[in-house]
């Protein structure tokens, strides 16, 4: 998982991901890092801790706009 989170932080700094966007779903995500779901709930809850990322509740989960990881 340590993997998926530098990469998903990567992401975030270089502006792959820039403020305010919306990741991909959890099945778009795990399809694409081919990991189960569950770990990518547990890699957006930890970037959430972080607050590199806030939940939307009904919407999904962004990319926070003060701070990035």
């Amino acid at each position: 998982m340590d993997e998926l989170l530098a990469d998903l932080l990567m992401k975030i700094k270089n502006g792959t991901y820039p403020p305010g966007s919306q990741l991909p779903s959890g099945r778009e995500l795990a399809d694409a890092y081919d990991v189960s779901q569950s770990t990518i709930s547990r890699a957006v809850a930890r970037l959430r801790e972080q607050g590199a990322l806030v939940g939307r509740p009904g919407r999904g989960v962004f990319v926070s706009e003060s701070k990035q990881g």
